[in-house]
C-alpha cells in the first residue's frame, strides 16, 4: 500500500482525484431550487472555497492527535452552521487514546465554553458531543490562569470528559462587548504522546487527509442545505423547538436554538417580538441560505444582550429589513433578499418563541 500511494502521488492523481471530488461537489450550488439569486449562487461556490480552506486545516495542517493545534473552523470570512458573530471559535484534533493538558487565562470574557466532539460532518453531517466544561462550573486562579484535563478517566479539579469515538476539541468564547472585552487564551498539549516531535508527513497521510478534506466539504455543504430546505416551509418565523438535530451537530447543550428561514421585499421589515427569559447570554442573528452569518465586520446582522435596548415591559422587538427603520434593534439585510436566522437562549430558565410579523417599511 505505502508503495502504490506513494505511486500516486507522485504521478499527481491523489492530486487530480481531490481536484476532480472538488469539481464534483460544485453540484451543490447548481442543482439547488434554493439559490434562485445571484448572490445567492456567488455566496455559495465561496462557501466551498471557504468549506475547503476549512477542511485543509482540519485533515491536513492539524490532523495529528498526538501534536494538536488550534485553528478556527469558523471565523469572518470563513463559516459554518450559522456561526456566532459573538463568538471567538477554537478546534483542536484529538483523540479518545490520549490525554490532554488544556490550559491559559480567560481573560475578561462573560462565557467560555469546552466541548469534545465525535466529529462526522463528512459522514452523517453530525458532531455529537462526548464531553462538556463551561465556565461557570470551573476553577480558576486568581490572575484567570486555569487548567483542565481531558481524558476518558476522572480527574482531579477541571475535567473534561473524553470518549473513545472523540476526534475534536471545540473551545468557544462568547462576547457581549467584543471591544471592550479581552479574549481567552488557550494552548492544548498531549500528555501522554508517544515521541517529542511530530513526523514527517506521508503519502498515505496527504492522500488521507486530501479526502477527507472533500467528503468534510461535500458533507457540510449539504447538510445545512438541508436544514435551510426544512425551515423554508414556515416563512419567517422561529419555531424550531426539537433541539435533537442541532445538538446532534455540535450545538452547545447550553443553548437552546431557534432558527428560521426569511424572506423580504426590498419595501418590506420583519418584526420580531419576545419575552427575554432569565438567562446568561441571548442573541439574534441573520444568515444567507448557506447558513453562514452575514458580513459581521461591515454591517449591522445581529444584536446581543448587550446592544439590543428593551422595551420597558422587558421585552425585546427587533426588525429586520434592508434598512433601518428608526426604532432601534434593527438587524441589516446587507444586500440579500431571503436567508436564514437564529435566536439563542443561553442558559435560560424558559425558551419563549418570538412572535413575528411582516410590515411594509415607511
Amino acid at each position: 500500500m505505502t508503495k502504490d500511494t506513494e505511486q500516486r502521488v507522485a504521478s499527481g492523481e491523489v492530486w487530480r482525484d481531490f481536484c476532480r471530488r472538488l469539481e464534483a461537489i460544485g453540484e451543490v450550488v447548481l442543482s439547488t431550487r434554493i439559490a434562485d439569486t445571484p448572490i445567492d449562487q456567488a455566496e455559495g461556490y465561496r462557501y466551498l472555497s471557504r468549506l475547503t480552506r476549512i477542511a485543509l486545516d482540519m485533515h491536513l495542517e492539524n490532523a495529528d492527535t498526538d501534536f494538536p493545534g488550534f485553528y478556527a473552523a469558523s471565523h469572518p470570512t470563513a463559516k459554518i452552521g450559522a456561526d456566532n458573530p459573538d463568538n471567538i471559535y477554537m478546534n483542536a484534533a484529538i483523540s479518545g487514546a490520549r490525554r490532554y493538558r488544556i490550559s491559559g487565562n480567560r481573560g475578561s470574557v462573560p462565557i467560555l465554553s469546552f466541548g469534545t466532539k465525535a466529529n462526522r460532518y463528512a459522514i452523517d453531517g453530525t458532531m455529537a458531543s462526548t464531553g462538556e466544561l463551561d465556565s461557570a462550573d470551573m476553577e480558576f486562579e486568581e490572575d484567570g490562569s486555569f487548567e483542565i484535563i481531558a481524558s476518558k478517566e476522572r480527574e482531579n479539579g477541571n475535567w473534561l470528559p473524553l470518549a473513545d469515538d472523540s476526534s475534536m476539541l471545540l473551545v468557544r468564547q462568547t462576547f457581549l462587548d467584543r471591544d471592550n472585552e479581552v479574549p481567552a487564551t488557550v494552548k492544548i498539549e498531549a500528555i501522554d504522546r508517544p515521541r517529542e516531535t511530530p513526523e514527517p508527513l506521508t503519502a498515505e497521510k496527504l492522500e488521507q487527509g486530501l479526502q477527507r478534506a472533500a467528503a468534510f466539504v461535500e458533507g457540510t455543504a449539504r447538510t445545512f442545505l438541508r436544514w435551510t430546505d426544512m425551515l423554508m416551509p414556515a416563512l419567517n418565523q422561529l419555531a424550531t423547538t426539537d433541539q435533537t438535530m442541532f445538538y446532534k451537530a455540535g450545538g452547545d447543550p447550553t443553548i437552546f436554538y431557534l432558527h428560521g428561514y426569511w424572506k423580504l421585499a426590498p419595501d418590506e421589515m420583519l418584526v420580531i417580538e419576545t419575552p427575554v427569559p432569565d438567562c446568561t447570554f441571548w442573541n439574534f442573528q441573520v444568515d444567507n441560505i448557506w447558513f453562514e452569518s452575514l458580513d459581521y465586520r461591515h454591517h449591522k446582522v445581529h444584536v446581543n444582550a448587550h446592544s439590543a435596548t428593551l422595551n420597558p415591559n422587558g421585552t425585546a422587538t427587533i426588525v429586520v429589513a434592508a434598512r433601518d427603520p428608526g426604532f432601534g434593534n434593527w438587524v441589516d439585510t446587507a444586500g440579500h433578499e431571503h436567508g436564514t436566522m437564529l435566536l439563542r437562549w443561553t442558559g435560560a430558565t424558559e425558551h419563549p418563541v418570538p412572535v413575528t410579523r411582516v410590515e411594509k417599511l415607511a
